[in-house]
């Protein structure tokens, strides 16, 4: 495991001939030398590999017992000054029992040996031919040339800083696994050594399994099931890999005929931690866990090759808050804005409300907001007209914005109110002896006020609630005026991060007839600007991402910040992969450090932010994911970054 969680796990899938210990052995070894040259750290190969599952009455031959032994005796040969864990299957007699096991090998030894728990004896399984339980079996050592080596059900094995479970293929199927019992005990991975004929959707129904049981445990689940070379008599083993991270199959494998199979992927073992942590029920269901000996693997310093730096063999998404897939993002949209417009409508019920003032800017935000109370309307069979549109025309305020917004209420069919804001912004300024050529702060937070201030009074007068525009990635960067901007009766947006607000736009657009829809896809096109300093023309001259940075960095740094708690280090080492073609070191660090300040500077308006639905797995509400004191440190955060700076820049 690196420094930042990662470990890199491997299922192989060897070709195989029934009853030749020497040939599966062969090609064991060949899998397991491709993947210390890639640095794979742990690699599970199917039940019974050494003999291959489909041997039959063979499994009764002391010959074919004893040399299944020399073989594995050999392999461990493999791992030795490296630093690969190689788990293969093999047949064990002990004490006039046979057992069929997992031999767990590393740096030329066997560290341990864990039977089948739960035979199958159905359909076309008949394992009690043959083999026995290992359920009951703890606190016991084999000989194994001359080695004594921990023989059970009870081990978990410590390797690289990662705790390894093992089952069986049968063992996934029963209601209560032994997988289970192992992540509540401190597995992160478990490895699964199966032998599963290939029938009608079945790989389907097994990689459901895994999926489940992978976030039941939270856990990475490594699955490995036989493939070619297996008996045809009357079973088809066509192979299976599938490699499973807290419920998201991270990668399945059906290879060609006859050709070996080697599965590999980077799992992030401190994220699993993190979240066992954070959702608290998963040890709240511990009744009376087991004891498990620990089994620590030394493994060798720097065998696998994998420097910290280096690309992780895992698909980085940029935008973790926005599908890729296009069939998904549109299901997506329309799910989050159903929870949208959904709490809105909770609301206006409760209080008895039958009507909502928005500012519209002609910006995204609030043509989102706009649309979502436009379709809470329609369900609760309101009038659009008690929908009031403001728009408050200023000193930076452009043509095109004004034009949009103005132009959407109409085709929306809401009430649209137009009151500039100009002359009372130049009193004001003139009350509290404010420059009005000097565009700081004050001249830009005036503005927003003022409308807030607007919104707030037509609200009263018309006995209806201000909807909140605002969005998640300004709440987390505090890109809002406190009791300006930041504050409305209820915040439709307050979850929903700016890189994901122009497509919820975009799915409205394909809902809307044309010269709506067209409307909108410009908004969409317009650049993100508060437009609260004047340019001297009608262009957009104030752009956001120009001051704060990039909001897909920024909704980078939140997601990882927020749903896994990651350091800055760790963000930084994701962001360099994930944005590699898009921004330098330096970009990302500048803005990195932008993203802590700011985040630790700004809780004050976070932890007074209005009422709002959550509609994915983050949120920034002080009554909901994020709890913290508004004058929190932010030092170490930071110095975690300059670190990182003096390094990288």
């Amino acid at each position: 495991m690196n420094d930042f969680g990662f470990f890199r796990v491997a299922s192989g899938i060897p070709i195989l001939k029934v009853g030749n210990t020497a040939e599966n052995s062969n090609a064991i070894k060949d899998i397991a030398l491709k993947a210390i040259s890639e640095g794979v750290e742990v690699l599970v190969t199917p039940e019974l590999s050494v003999t291959a599952y489909t041997c039959g009455d063979l499994f009764s031959s002391g010959v074919l017992l004893d040399n299944a032994l020399k073989a594995v005796d050999e392999l461990r040969e493999v791992t030795k000054d490296t630093n690969l864990l190689l788990v293969v299957g093999a047949p064990l007699k002990f004490r006039g029992v046979l057992y069929n096991c997992a031999f767990i090998l590393a740096d030329g030894e066997v560290e341990g040996i864990v039977p089948k728990m739960h035979i199958p004896n159905y359909q076309e399984f008949y394992e009690k031919r043959w083999f026995h339980s290992g359920a009951g079996i703890k606190n016991r050592e084999v000989d194994f040339f001359g080695k004594k080596v921990p023989f059970g059900g009870d081990i978990i094995f410590r390797h690289s800083g990662v705790n390894i479970g093992v089952e069986i293929c049968e063992d996934l199927w029963t209601p209560i696994p032994p997988s289970c019992q192992l992540a509540m005990s401190g597995a992160d991975v478990i490895l699964n050594l199966s032998a599963s004929p290939r029938l009608i959707s079945k790989s389907d129904y097994i990689s459901s399994l895994v999926a489940q049981q992978s976030a039941r445990c939270r856990c990475v689940y490594v699955y490995t099931s036989s493939g070619d070379g297996e008996s045809s008599t009357d079973l088809v083993f066509a192979g299976l890999s599938i490699i499973a991270e807290n419920g998201a199959v991270l990668k399945t494998s059906k290879e060609d005929f006859f050709s070996d199979s080697l599965l590999i992927k980077d799992v992030d073992i401190e994220k699993l931690r993190n979240d066992r942590t954070k959702f608290d029920t998963f040890y709240d269901s511990v009744s009376q866990p087991n004891s498990y000996r620990i089994v620590d693997i030394a493994g060798v310093d720097g065998a696998s090759g994998k420097e910290d730096d280096k690309l992780i063999n895992v698909a980085i998404d940029a935008h973790p808050f926005v599908p890729y897939n296009e069939k998904k993002l549109f299901e997506h949209c329309e799910e989050i804005i159903d929870i949208q417009s959904r709490g809105l409508m909770q609301r206006l019920h409760a209080i008895n409300c039958n009507k909502a003032v928005i500012g519209i800017s002609g910006g995204l935000d609030s043509t989102l907001a706009l649309l979502v109370t436009v379709r809470a309307f329609d369900k609760l069979h309101l009038d659009r007209k008690g929908i009031i549109g403001i728009t408050m025309p200023g000193m930076a305020t452009t043509s095109r914005t004004h034009n949009n917004a103005v132009g959407l209420m109409e085709e929306l069919g809401v009430t649209t109110l137009e009151i500039p804001i100009g002359e009372a912004v130049a009193l004001h300024f003139s009350d509290i002896g404010q420059d009005p050529n000097k565009f700081d702060i004050t001249y830009e937070n005036s503005q927003a006020r003022e409308r807030t201030q607007i919104l707030m009074d037509v609200a009263n007068k018309e006995n209806a609630i201000v909807i909140g525009t605002g969005d998640m990635s300004e709440l987390a960067l505090g890109w809002c005026t406190y009791n300006g901007d930041h504050m409305s009766m209820y915040a439709v947006n307050s979850s929903v991060p700016k890189t994901l607000v122009k497509h919820l736009v975009s799915w409205f657009a394909t809902e809307l007839h044309e010269k709506a829809a067209r409307i909108l896809l410009d908004i969409v096109d317009t650049p993100i600007s508060p437009e609260l300093v004047p340019s001297g023309s009608d262009d957009i001259a104030q752009k956001t991402e120009d001051l704060v940075g990039p909001y897909e960095l920024h909704d980078f740094f939140l997601f990882h910040h927020l749903r896994n708690s990651f350091s800055p280090s760790k963000i930084f080492y994701l962001s360099r992969q994930a944005f590699r073609n898009h921004y330098d070191d330096k970009t990302i660090l500048k803005w990195l450090r932008n993203f802590y300040r700011r985040f630790f500077n700004q809780q004050f308006k976070r932890s007074c932010m209005p009422d709002g639905p959550k509609v994915g797995s983050v949120s920034l509400s002080p009554r909901g994911d994020w709890r913290m004191p508004s004058d929190a440190s932010s030092k170490l955060w930071l110095d975690e970054v300059e670190k990182l700076e003096k390094k990288y820049m």
